[in-house]
């Protein structure tokens, strides 16, 4: 009897396990199914936006990649190599289609200067069948020995026609350009210490002095055209990820991940319009930021005292900053201290934390400063102030040894002076100033960030900042 009521609880166990195996399987399979629809979904997209660019109504594409390159055809099936090669042979107004890869300029300079206006789009496939800045990222990239004194991406005042500029989907890292020290300001965990600006340099490693210019660099020739910057990431820029100026049309930044970047995120000041003796009165141009992710702008030198903004509010321009997430700022994540009119500021939907300098830095007349949080935006007569927050976002994929080096950077001064010792006494007798020395130290001070972890941060936080797909 025993036997018997073991071998059906046996049996019933068995049946209950296969009846949940089927029914994990089917539950297992119909969100498989799920998972490859959305899949399928995301590729068709995908190839839909590369076919879209690939055929425009008008001009010419031109086709690059690093891997298959020859030649100067700069077709589909013979693209050029260079970024550079590809603007000489365009025309106003064309395309460049950039194929995934690590890209420095010709013969590794570190430059590419665009003397037209032209669309240029990275992170194709090598078979330019979708784009995907996560997956094969377009790097430009250029190394410390070759690179020379020039911004990443110049667009020159020689450019005379009034065709759009895009930069789309490509990375731009100043890492392996920089200079940075091997042991100070080095926080446990991190790649390098802290950057080394000119004339400093490693000598250990016959570095090359840091070149200190833009990731981008707009001369103030943006006449009445429309320029966008989206789908991109700027990280461990020496000065400024985007810097220029505009007049006339809209200047769009959106999409993009700023990383460790010297100065600021984002200063774009109007060259049209009209100042007055308090301030601008009549802008020329607008200037739209959004669902940018921006984190960890230092300042102009190791002090931590001025500049390391995330975004600039500049004159004669109107903005439109909204759903972004601005983040680990020395100084405020924005800047709005320029007599800019408050009308012409819409501050809208952005997420603010852990900015040391406040979450914007306001200036409502001369001679005064004040440092204000995402909490009480509300009282600003701004054009438009709604929606914003401060708060950390949980599980934020930060290179953690980073923040916890960021979170904790200190810089301190000790003076070694002694009036009464031989050589000040000398220095005094002869009508000289005494002399001392000022021992400086910093805990960290722009260390580079490793570039492919700033890839995680698109899509990372849903209501806001960069966002994984590449409209």
């Amino acid at each position: 009897m025993k036997g018997t009521i073991m071998t059906r609880l046996r049996n019933g166990f068995e049946s209950f396990t296969l009846c949940l195996f089927l029914l994990i399987a089917v539950a297992s399979a119909g969100f498989v199914d799920k998972v490859d629809a959305a899949d399928a979904a995301d590729a068709a997209d995908a190839a839909d936006a590369a076919d879209a660019i690939l055929n425009p109504a008008r001009g010419k594409v031109w086709y690059v990649s690093i891997s298959r390159g020859k030649g100067t055809d700069g077709t589909r099936e013979k693209p050029v190599k260079n970024i550079a090669k590809a603007v000489k042979k365009a025309s106003p107004g064309d395309v460049i289609a950039v194929a995934g890869g690590i890209y420095a300029g010709v013969r590794g300079c570190g430059y590419v200067i665009f003397d037209k206006s032209v669309k240029i789009y990275g992170s194709f496939s090598e078979d330019w069948s979708a784009r995907d800045v996560v997956n094969h990222p377009t790097v430009f990239q250029p190394l410390n020995q070759k690179s020379q004194r020039k911004a990443l991406f110049k667009f020159t005042n020689k450019i005379r026609d009034t065709e759009d500029i895009v930069v789309d989907g490509i990375v731009f890292d100043m890492g392996e350009r920089n200079s940075y020290h091997d042991t100070e300001g080095r926080p446990e965990g991190c790649e390098t210490g802290m950057l080394l600006l000119p004339p400093q340099k490693n000598k250990a490693r016959k570095d090359k002095a840091t070149v200190t210019e833009q990731c981008i660099h707009f001369e103030s020739t943006s006449r009445g055209r429309n320029i966008t910057v989206k789908n991109c990431v700027f990280v461990n820029g020496a000065k400024f990820a985007i810097q220029g100026g505009h007049k006339g049309g809209i200047f769009q930044v959106v999409n993009n991940v700023f990383v460790a970047n010297r100065m600021a995120a984002l200063e774009i000041f109007g060259t049209g319009g009209k100042k007055g003796p308090s301030g601008p009165t009549e802008k020329d141009g607008h200037v739209e930021v959004a669902y940018n992710t921006i984190l960890f702008s230092w300042s102009r030198i190791k002090d931590f005292k001025d500049m390391g903004y995330g975004i600039r509010v500049m004159t004669k321009l109107s903005y439109d900053i909204h759903h972004n997430i601005i983040g680990g700022n020395i100084m405020a994540g924005v800047d709005h201290s320029r007599f800019n009119k408050d009308e012409w500021l819409t501050l809208n939907h952005n997420l603010f934390f852990v900015n040391k300098g406040g979450d914007l830095e306001y200036s409502p007349e001369s001679n005064t400063k004040e440092l204000i949080n995402a909490d009480e935006f509300e009282d600003l007569e701004f054009a438009g102030v709604e929606g914003n927050k401060n708060e950390i976002p949980a599980s934020f994929p930060v290179d953690k040894a980073y923040l916890e080096g960021f979170l904790g950077a200190r810089y301190s001064e000790e003076a070694d002076f002694d009036a009464d010792s031989p050589a000040n006494q000398w220095r005094q007798a002869m009508g000289m100033n005494m002399q001392g020395k000022l021992t400086s130290k910093v805990s960290m001070f722009a260390n580079k960030y490793p570039w492919k972890k700033t890839l995680d941060l698109f899509g990372a936080y849903g209501a806001a900042g960069a966002r994984k797909e590449m409209k």
